[in-house]
């Protein structure tokens, strides 16, 4: 196993246009309903781990754990500014990322702390196969080049932590029923809120309703996501034997950056 490095994420966002996305406004408004999710979510991840921190009795994998700490509040620190560059932009963002926070909130007090623990596992892999995705379908190349450093700094960072919540999940509560259900848990919440946020901000936009279904269709075509992402993601996660690692990832960020003539953010 080996060990997370914790990097800062020093670009200037200021100048990041409306529709960063191949300047399409529908694509764009897909991409930053699962951005707003980051900040708050990306601490609840580390709640929910450092919860069972004492627990975790592998020195290496508590090393990894303390190492996703920093990267994941690395993360949720530069998607506040992202949010910040939102709001910037004209959209009304605050009320829904209150409620939001609220709901989720409210289910973190209110659910098993393993079930919170469980569900990260399985967001984790999620994002860990957004991550894969955006290295391999080409998605960076299209993105403004400022938010194209932004999200292959964060994407290569999912892919070096995949493992560390299942990790600690297999080694607390080693139970195929709470990983399943931390899945559905994962499923149902992330799901929901990136399409409540998609939408809060697609009406912002007030696209001509033939605009709007032609650009969504164009873009479910190109980049299927609940099909590239959810289906395949709760696939793989329902093999009994399954672990992040089978997905033989780890690569693609270096080859990526190299291939860019880019480096990743010094390690902090």
């Amino acid at each position: 196993m080996s060990i997370p490095i914790p990097r800062v994420f020093d670009v200037d966002l200021s100048a990041v246009p409306r529709h960063w996305l191949a300047g399409g406004a529908v694509a764009t408004a897909i991409s930053n309903g699962i951005n707003m999710l980051f900040p708050h979510g990306e601490r609840f991840f580390v709640r929910s781990v450092k919860h069972f921190l004492d627990q975790v009795e592998n020195p290496e994998l508590r090393e990894q754990v303390r190492a996703f700490f920093k990267q994941e509040g690395h993360h949720a620190s530069a998607h506040d500014d992202f949010n910040e560059i939102l709001r910037k932009q004209g959209f009304e963002i605050d009320g829904f990322l209150d409620r939001y926070k609220r709901i989720s909130t409210w289910l973190e007090k209110h659910m098993p702390a393993k079930l919170n623990l469980a569900g990260t596992a399985a967001a984790e892999h999620f994002t860990a196969i957004l991550a894969e995705g955006a290295f391999q379908q080409g998605i960076l190349d299209v993105l403004d080049p400022s938010v194209m450093q932004l999200f292959a700094w964060h994407a290569a960072e999912e892919i070096e932590h995949k493992a560390v919540a299942f990790d600690v999940l297999q080694e607390v509560a080693p139970s195929y029923a709470l990983r399943i259900a931390g899945l559905a848990y994962a499923t149902v919440m992330l799901g929901l809120f990136w399409a409540w946020g998609t939408t809060v901000l697609l009406r912002q936009e007030k696209l001509p309703w033939r605009q709007l279904v032609t650009e969504l269709r164009r873009d479910q075509k190109e980049d299927p996501v609940v099909r590239r992402v959810f289906v395949r993601g709760i696939r793989q996660y329902l093999r009994r034997t399954f672990h992040p690692r089978d997905n033989a990832n780890e690569g693609l960020a270096a080859a990526w950056f190299a291939a860019h003539g880019l480096k990743l953010p010094e390690a902090a």
